[in-house]
């Protein structure tokens, strides 16, 4: 937001949000126009790009993204487990909305759960044979999907930006 005009009072002579005097902080730094353009043409575009994705994928192959992100975690681990807690945290994910989507997977017989043999109060989520065939068979999907919509629109040149600035991104964000 470059300003943020409340609706009931007028922004104060600097610019700054009504009542934004009552509070002693330091001035807020807005966006200027080129700026805001590009937060909300990445904002917009990635929103677009994972709501396509999962829709793709959901139509083709009955995964959602969601559940493929599961799946996917699953199987890039050593025997393909982890701890409940781990997954959640990988995932991006609440731990109870995880619990709900290995729920849905076991139904599925994608996903079982496993008491952890190291401390025995922990859950393991445990990819089966029939998740890992499930997640093979959407991987093409997927991918392809990545390729078309993503990889396939830039140049390689702006694929190189655009890692750099996600690992720049990631860097600050893992210190948080």
């Amino acid at each position: 937001m470059t300003t943020d005009v409340s609706p009931e009072r007028p922004p104060a002579a600097d610019g700054a949000p009504a009542g934004a005097a009552d509070v002693p902080q330091a001035a807020p730094r807005w966006l200027d126009a080129e700026e805001q353009r590009s937060w909300r043409a990445y904002m917009y575009s990635w929103m677009i790009l994972d709501d396509l994705l999962d829709r793709e994928l959901t139509r083709e192959t009955g995964i959602s993204h969601a559940y493929y992100e599961i799946l996917v975690q699953l199987s890039e681990t050593e025997g393909r487990q982890l701890r409940m807690s781990e997954l959640a945290q990988r995932c991006l994910s609440s731990r109870s909305r995880l619990s709900h989507a290995v729920s849905r997977l076991e139904e599925r017989g994608w996903v079982r759960r496993q008491v952890c043999a190291e401390d025995g109060r922990g859950q393991l989520a445990v990819l089966t044979d029939e998740g890992f065939a499930a997640l093979e068979a959407a991987a093409p999907v997927h991918v392809e999907g990545v390729r078309s919509h993503l990889f396939d629109q830039l140049s390689p040149a702006q694929i190189a930006a655009m890692r750099d600035i996600g690992e720049t991104l990631l860097r600050h964000l893992h210190e948080q």
